[in-house]
């Protein structure tokens, strides 16, 4: 088969076209098809720098994947030939990801796509939809009524957040900048926040009465979860994707801190079920009209993957960047 594969680690040209083995099914797993796979920041991060997985990393990256069963091992149970998936399922850990004609995927990890969507729009959804479920759900346990504050409004993450909020029940304000504005305002959110024009204590005063927000989602962090921890009501809750480093504030507000790592059943093979059941769920939302997947307006098959890591590198790309087979 073909595929994608990198020899070493470097900047987007280091993706090359070779040739692999198909996959054979073993058991518990199987094999699907490729249709399409998704960019986020982790595989550019996989291919360009040193990372706490690279001692196993694998040549073929991307983790999200939508495409048809062609092969089932021994105890799927599940799934059959013919069905069309999606899950996040390799291109770390030692364990090959989809820029290739066929993936070789662990049952556990995979659900049937959502029935209303494309392969294309499919395949943007695992990783971002599972984050999103786990800080939203599992670690700030959203509550109907409650004013929740989601950093990064068209991002991947961030734009899955305000939909899954609103479906909670929550009160939704969103940040973002200008030029997004006219797309955040399609995703259902109560409140946006122009970051250029409004800080903190000025929309924290406008949508919290000045109590601030019940539960804050920083899909940015950085320097922005100063932001986040000043935007949450004493007692409240923070949650966010990426490292921090000062937490006093933490403290001096007596918050709920939350760190959300998804790949921690993909990496560690704890409780892999926990993905496929989310994604199950998600589907659900999906074609029940709750949740609808932003995909960014450029194009590219998986065999221009270096074009697709420009284009989410470069800044401009709204929402989630697909490739298709």
């Amino acid at each position: 088969m073909k595929a994608m594969a990198i020899k070493s680690l470097g900047n987007s040209d280091v993706f090359q076209q070779v040739e692999r083995e198909k996959p054979q099914a073993k058991t518990g797993h199987m094999v699907i098809a490729v249709k399409a796979t998704s960019v986020n920041p982790l595989d550019t991060m996989l291919r360009s720098a040193e990372t706490p997985w690279s001692a196993n990393l694998p040549e073929i990256l991307h983790g999200d994947v939508a495409g048809v069963v062609v092969e089932v091992g021994d105890s799927v149970t599940n799934f059959t030939v013919g069905d069309e998936v999606y899950g996040c399922a390799g291109g770390i850990a030692g364990t090959d990801g989809a820029l290739a004609e066929f993936m070789l995927v662990d049952a556990d990890l995979m659900a049937l796509k959502p029935s209303s969507l494309s392969m294309r729009e499919a395949a943007a959804l695992p990783l971002v939809s599972i984050t999103a479920w786990e800080a939203l759900v599992d670690k700030l346990k959203v509550q109907p009524g409650e004013n929740v504050l989601i950093h990064g409004a068209t991002g991947g993450v961030g734009h899955i957040a305000i939909q899954l909020a609103k479906h909670l029940g929550a009160t939704v304000t969103a940040t973002t900048l200008p030029r997004n504005l006219e797309t955040a305002a399609t995703l259902g959110a109560d409140n946006l926040v122009n970051v250029t024009e409004q800080d903190v204590q000025s929309y924290v005063s406008q949508y919290t009465g000045g109590n601030g927000f019940d539960a804050v989602f920083d899909t940015i962090a950085g320097e922005n979860i100063q932001r986040s921890f000043e935007a949450a009501r004493y007692n409240g809750s923070v949650a966010t994707t990426l490292p921090i480093n000062d937490v006093l504030h933490v403290a001096l507000k007596s918050l709920s801190f939350h760190s959300v790592l998804m790949l921690i059943p993909l990496v560690h093979g704890l409780n892999r079920c926990s993905h496929g059941e989310i994604l199950a769920q998600i589907a659900t939302l999906v074609d029940n009209g709750a949740i609808k997947p932003l995909i960014d307006d450029s194009h590219h098959s998986i065999w221009e993957v270096s074009a697709a890591h420009q284009r989410l590198e470069s800044g401009q790309a709204v929402g989630k960047i697909v490739l298709t087979a």
